[in-house]
């Protein structure tokens, strides 16, 4: 097994945030990281919380006394063990109404007064049905005991008091408490806190795969605060008491503090947490001590099993099952009062009746008696066909190779079981954008910065004509087959940081290779969002020529004439990829180094004389913020004093002036331009001169190159910082070298970040290395430099931005890079003082770009920056402090500060990133809506983009009326959704009479609703959400921007439950997981962003595009089909209940039957059971091709047309009319004979086992050999049976004979005669009917399946045909980064 199935299967809510408060805060707050006076401001917990202490520690007294009530580590997934598995399996089977329904018949046939059968005989279909779903649930249970044997065996190094060392024990040994040792690519066992690393840093990475599916690593930090840090711990040494919350399924919180014997509490938080099932990588050994053990760990909190959601057809199914239960009350009751007339009427009676019995009471045990009887009405065997239907539809569902990804190796995953049927019905569909419509492979596209717009024509026509190389095409993953021991599965080295594990090196498939030695090599890994596009992203040749400038030894001046850039702008442009490379939680790794370790930072290529000399040129005012700087920080600075008049300048007054003037040396100025941008050129066809010209600048850069790196001098410029630094390569180099020797490879956690890297390392600001408190980063004309990182502000959906708090290198000033929305960063940018005039400007033209590149599709983001004076940073890093060690409302007191922070920020540019539309998008969403499902987008981005990407999608055509609803008041909202609804609903009323008048003229244009989040805030209120819900009920699409994900699951929920619609929502991130767990079918795409949204859906894909089939095609399948073999059951049922219902009009009402009770009981359970299993499975009403190519045909699901009320008492009526042909043609044919009461019953029998039948033949679309083979085993298997029956049956159906009836039956010429005519006259009508129906009123089903039936000749010209009367919308042309971006003129509303 690849993975832990009980964690990728089972999880089923990833919560992004807790609401609830556990914790409390005193009033006086709590006190700050190792506060000696830790009891000054008490803690105050809600609830019960849990203590923890180290089980060979020196509170064994503590220990023994709180951990009786913890839970060991041993899991157990099985419901049943094999002394409970019958009583608890029969109690859960009688949770079923329709099983008690029959237990109560069961048990009233053995009531002496009302009984009409064998005892034995009514227990049959009972116990029948019960053996098989039993049967069914042990073979799943005893597969999951299979699996629970398995990982509770597996085997970790855990700490022994007695033997004073690590040991070898099976995880089901682990208790809270103990103290675990793990090695590389070990999974961890239990949750625990990190209290040793052999990372310098003091920190591990874990993959989370197994858990929520991303396979990009996660940072864990060991516990802060210890004593003797950095040291592999002693677990006899280790006296801290551990308090933390109870267990709980929150993946994303911790909460808890450590005190130690000093009374020092130390703050707990999800960081120092490692959660069982997840793997360690890239670290040699960790230590953790466990805190959650067994099915108190967080994974096994969030196993909560597979979905199961009642679909509409089964509860449109419920309510006739009541109808047939009335249905069957007015029979048995019919039956009663019969019965009690009947003896009230009778008069010198030839047989013997019980004389103390009144009319009354007997009819009242005729009712009951008639209850028994007529029992198959309510069809118990329905329910669990229907279950294995359903399994067979999934079956074919998930092996069709149409909905298979070969370059994932991923096919669709079916995880809700019982809404196949649902995905016919869909009416509204709500998709998210990035990553389901786009491919959300995010790559660099162009940027604007001070105000400067680098429009990157070259890297658009690279992605215009990009193709991915077969070797970017993912494989297959592969298994780690390492030499390591099963027992330990340790690398024993740090080169690891490639490697994978799976399950199967813990579950015995690897003891052929334990002879083997360690040093087996590692299969390569797949960085996460490092794809060829993305890396290569082409430079922009004039903001290559400004960064020239930091390379060039002969500084330029920055006046107008020599073209240069202003030394501003120039600090603006090295800020801005300086907040690329930094503001980010990318993982950096490369073949020589493992991902924690960092290559040391060498020497700059020019002197430090040069930078003071480059710096001096630029003439710049003096800085008085470097008076603010320590001692400590001058000193180790002061190198750089001049270099730090550049990057002090972020929020300058004025552009400075130059005093001297000089000529740019062009062939310096070109030394960048032209190395970075060679193989461009040439690939573009750039013509011999230039290439001759590049080649001449290329051999005078060369000598330049070596003139500079022999003056690189004076190693110790890196301080301090650089002490913990280990060893590795990664000699600088200036802007278009390129080492091929030292390929980085970065681990991001979205894709954004990744394609941020890779673009400012295109313009050689390279992230080389990364630590807890040191980034190490390349600058060009500057080598490396050690960045202190101080802290990192992440990101989160209420901030909309993350932020990273640096010590500047070449300043030493404490600055914030931000980067985030647009709509957040520029309500945060504000003009320097005295720079109002040109920061205006520059904010002007930026937010002119930001609206350009969203019209184009493009993805935004604003950086920023903000220089930090050191009195303030220190007034914030106490507040900082307080929130990272609070155990109560954390999250809350870390927000509050870094939006305090996280103000005044000075803007300086932004990016354009493209994600491109994943393939086949346009064709699905308009077949769609062909189909007559309305689709909705819910995103969090620009209106801009949103509405640009619905264009090149197909959602919105050019012909449609554009309405915006983005409002500032929640009165001016009220308003104009009045407004808006007027005009829709005349706009309807116009079109309407638009189409009547003239049926050939193009379908008139449909009004899409665009509304922004905070109007969506407002409209969803209740005051409003009923305007809201009738304008957009009458537009063709909703696009909801800037929503958040509590926004979009509330306008799911609202359609669903004001409109009563079929609703569908898919989705592929975390923030999708609300939206598709309230619609009735939740779709999940396994994409870039992990698991959650496939972890919560009852449907997981691949592809937006293979939506298009699994609705259209599987969906309108599994609806007919269900639908169908559901009416076919109510049919046969009530056809033959009949039977026995008219023959009590000819026995006195008295619950007596003219056939055997063998016969009876099993007529529906097994003569006429399997029909309508292959009739659910395999019909086929049209081919597939053709409901592809015919959209419409879907919406026969929408108002379920199959399987309305009508269609059901039809099948009643017609049921009741074939029961009474079935019985009078036999009895008038045999009127007035001697035949006795068995012998009158078995044509009929036989009649209406052909009859029931027949109708399916006749009711069928598909009739394959299976079919025919089912049907003749059907009637063969009734005809074997009861002539066998006859043969040796003497006794076995008391007080009737059956001994030789069928054979002297069926040897009689009448018999047949009777049964042909009974079996024509009952279906005759039913041909009739449907023939001319078909006729005159033929279905668009109908007729598709005619087309199927053509050649392909005259099935192609038919299709044309159709698709022109019943299509008239015109497609837009399609480009290549985006399809069909075209400039929009429709008419605007707002």
């Amino acid at each position: 097994m690849e993975q832990l199935h009980w964690v990728r299967h089972r999880c089923q809510q990833l919560l992004g945030a807790d609401t609830g408060r556990g914790w409390y805060s005193a009033p006086n707050g709590l006190p700050a990281k190792n506060s000696p006076e830790p009891h000054s401001s008490p803690h105050r917990f809600s609830g019960k919380r849990r203590t923890v202490f180290a089980r060979n520690g020196p509170h064994q007294a503590e220990y023994h006394s709180i951990s009786k009530g913890y839970q060991g580590n041993a899991i157990r997934t099985t419901k049943y063990s094999l002394l409970s598995f019958i009583p608890m399996n029969l109690f859960q089977q009688f949770h079923r109404a329709a099983n008690l329904y029959f237990l109560f018949l069961v048990l009233l046939n053995w009531v002496p007064v009302v009984e009409a059968f064998q005892k034995e005989i009514t227990m049959i279909p009972l116990l029948v049905v019960l053996s098989v779903i039993a049967f069914k649930d042990a073979m799943e249970d005893y597969r999951r005991y299979l699996f629970d044997k398995r990982v509770n065996n597996n085997i970790v190094r855990v700490y022994s008091g007695k033997q004073k060392a690590y040991i070898d024990q099976r995880w089901q040994d682990v208790k809270v408490g103990d103290f675990v040792r793990l090695s590389c690519n070990e999974i961890i066992p239990a949750d625990m806190l990190l209290l040793y690393s052999s990372d310098p840093h003091s920190v591990c990475y874990i993959e989370t795969a197994n858990l929520d599916g991303e396979t990009n690593l996660k940072q864990r930090q060991v516990v802060a605060g210890l004593p003797l840090q950095g040291a592999e711990l002693t677990p006899e040494t280790f006296h801290s008491r551990i308090e933390c919350e109870n267990p709980n399924n929150d993946l994303s919180r911790f909460r808890g503090y450590m005190e130690n014997s000093s009374k020092v509490r130390m703050g707990l938080h999800n960081n120092n947490l490692l959660l069982r099932s997840c793997t360690v990588r890239n670290t040699e050994t960790v230590v953790g001590i466990v805190v959650y053990a067994g099915h108190e760990t967080k994974a096994m909190k969030n196993n909560s099993g597979p979905r199961y959601k009642r679909s509409q057809l089964e509860r449109r199914l419920n309510m006739d099952v009541l109808w047939c239960v009335l249905l069957l009350f007015i029979m048995c009751l019919t039956a009663a009062v019969g019965h009690g007339l009947w003896l009230k009427q009778l008069k010198d009676p030839i047989f013997l009746l019980a004389d103390d019995t009144s009319p009354a009471l007997a009819g009242f045990y005729v009712f009951w008696t008639m209850i028994i009887v007529l029992q198959v009405l309510i069809p118990i065997s329905l329910y669990v066909s229907i279950e294995i239907v359903k399994l067979g539809q999934i079956y074919f569902i998930q092996n069709d190779l149409a909905l298979y990804n070969e370059q994932l190796d991923s096919g669709i995953k079916c995880r809700a079981l019982n809404i196949t049927e649902d995905l016919g019905q869909i009416q509204y569909l709500f998709s998210d954008k990035t990553g389901t419509l786009t491919e959300n492979k995010m790559v660099f596209r162009r940027c604007t910065i001070y105000g400067v717009e680098y429009p990157h024509e070259d890297n658009a026509r690279r992605l215009e004509v990009y193709e991915p190389e077969e070797s970017e095409v993912p494989k297959r993953s592969l298994t780690l087959r390492s030499g390591c021991s099963v027992k330990s599965l340790s690398c024993r080295s740090l080169s690891c940081n490639h490697s994978s594990v799976s399950l199967h090196t813990l579950t015995g498939e690897l003891e052929g290779d334990e002879e083997e030695g360690p040093s087996c090599p590692s299969q390569p890994q797949t960085s996460a969002f490092c794809s060829r596009m993305a890396k290569e992203v082409v430079p922009d040749p004039s903001l290559v020529k400004k960064l020239n400038c930091l390379a060039s030894p002969l500084l330029p001046l920055s006046d107008s004439s020599s073209g240069a850039p202003p030394s501003l702008e120039l600090s603006y442009i090295v800020d801005f990829f300086l907040a690329l490379a930094i503001c980010n939680s990318v993982v950096v790794s490369s073949p020589s180094q493992p991902r924690h370790a960092m290559p040391e930072a060498r020497p700059p290529l020019r002197s430090l004389e040069e930078i003071k000399q480059m710096f001096q040129r630029l003439s710049f005012p003096p800085f008085s913020a470097l008076s603010t700087l320590s001692p400590n920080q001058t000193r180790d600075q002061s190198p750089r004093s001049f270099t730090s008049r550049l990057f002090s300048r972020g929020k300058a007054g004025s552009t400075p002036t130059t005093t001297t003037k000089e000529r740019v040396d062009l062939d310096q100025e070109a030394h960048l331009e032209a190395s970075i941008v060679e193989d461009q050129r040439v690939s573009t066809g750039s013509s011999g001169k230039e290439e001759g010209d590049m080649g001449c600048h290329k051999l005078e850069d060369k000598e330049t190159e070596n003139d500079l790196k022999n003056d690189t001098a004076n190693p110790g410029r890196t301080g301090d910082s650089l002490e913990d630094l280990t060893e590795g390569s990664g000699q600088c180099r200036e802007v278009g070298a390129e080492d091929d020797a030292d390929k980085l490879e970065y681990e991001a956690e979205s894709p954004d970040e990744a394609a941020l890297v890779h673009a400012a390392r295109v313009y050689r600001c390279t992230l080389r290395g990364r630590s807890t408190q040191t980034l190490l980063v390349d600058l060009p004309g500057m080598g490396c430099l050690a960045v202190r990182l101080l802290h990192i502000l992440p990101f989160d959906s209420s901030r909309k931005r993350m932020s990273v708090v640096v010590r500047h290198p070449l300043t030493g000033q404490v600055v914030v890079y931000t980067k985030g929305a647009d709509s957040v960063i520029m309500d945060l940018a504000e003009a320097p003082q005295g720079a109002e005039e040109s920061y205006g400007h520059i904010r002007n033209q930026t937010q002119r770009h930001l609206d350009n590149y969203a019209r184009e599709g493009l993805r935004t983001l604003c950086i920023a920056k903000k220089n930090v004076e050191e009195e303030e940073y220190e007034a914030w890093l106490k507040r900082q402090l307080f929130a990272e060690t609070s155990i109560e409302n954390r999250e809350e007191l870390l927000m509050e500060s870094a939006q305090r922070l996280e103000t005044n920020l000075t803007l300086l540019g932004a990016t354009g990133i493209v994600d491109r539309l994943q393939e086949e998008v346009p064709d699905t969403i308009e077949a769609l809506q062909k189909a007559g499902i309305k689709v909705w987008v819910l995103t969090g981005d620009k209106q801009e983009t949103a509405v640009n990407i619905a264009c090149a999608c197909k959602l919105l055509q050019p012909s449609d009326k554009l309405l915006t609803a983005n409002c500032g008041s929640k009165d001016a909202c009220a308003a104009l959704l009045q407004e808006l609804r007027v005009e829709v609903e005349h706009g309807e009323e116009g079109s309407a009479v638009g189409r009547a008048e003239e049926t050939s003229a193009p379908t008139a244009s449909a009004s899409i609703l665009v509304i922004d989040g905070r109007t969506l805030d407002w409209a969803l209120q209740d005051e409003l959400k009923r305007d809201f819900l009738e304008v957009s009920r009458h537009c063709k699409a909703v696009i909801c921007c800037r929503s958040t994900p509590l926004q979009k699951s509330q306008v799911v929920q609202l359609v669903r439950d004001q409109l009563s619609v079929m609703t569908l929502a898919v989705g592929d991130g975390a923030n999708d997981v609300s939206m598709i767990q309230v619609a009735d079918v939740g779709v999940g795409i396994s994409g870039q962003e992990g698991m959650q949204a496939v972890m919560s859906s009852d449907f997981a894909i691949s592809r937006f595009k293979h939506l298009r089939k699994l609705l259209l095609v599987h969906g309108h399948w599994c609806y007919s089909r269900l639908a169908n073999m559901i009416l076919y059951f109510f049919y046969k049922n009530v056809m033959y209940v009949n039977l026995l219902f008219w023959y009590q009009f000819f026995c006195g009402f008295s619950g007596s039957v003219m056939t055997n009770s063998w016969v009876l009981i099993f007529f529906n359970l097994l003569f006429t059971s399997a029909p309508p299993l292959i009739y659910g499975v395999l019909d086929r009403d049209v081919a597939a091709d053709t409901l592809m190519d015919l959209p419409a045909l879907y919406k026969a699901g929408h108002n379920s047309k199959i399987y309305v009320p009508s269609m059901f008492w039809v099948t009643i009526l017609d049921a009741f009319y074939q029961s009474l042909v079935c019985f009078f043609v036999p009895y008038f044919a045999y009127a007035g004979s001697d035949v006795g009461v068995l012998s009158f019953g078995s044509p009929i029998n036989a009649s209406a086992l052909l009859i029931i039948l027949l109708h399916q033949v006749i009711e069928s679309h598909t009739l394959t050999w299976l079919h025919v083979l089912v049907l003749l085993g059907s009637a063969i298997f009734y005809f074997a049976f009861i002539l066998l029956f006859s043969v040796w049956c003497v006794n076995c159906s008391p007080p009737l004979n059956p001994l030789g009836n069928e054979t002297l039956q069926m040897s009689q010429p009448l018999f047949y005669m009777v049964c042909a005519l009974t079996t024509v006259m009952a279906l005759l009508p039913r041909v009739l009917f449907r023939a001319l129906h078909n006729t005159m009123y033929p279905s668009a089903v109908l007729n598709a399946a005619r087309i199927d039936r053509l050649d392909p000749e005259q099935y192609r010209r038919r299709m044309q045909h159709w698709n022109q009367t019943q299509s008239r919308s015109k497609s837009l042309p399609v480009c290549v980064d985006n399809p069909g971006l075209e400039p929009i003129t429709d008419s605007v509303v707002s």
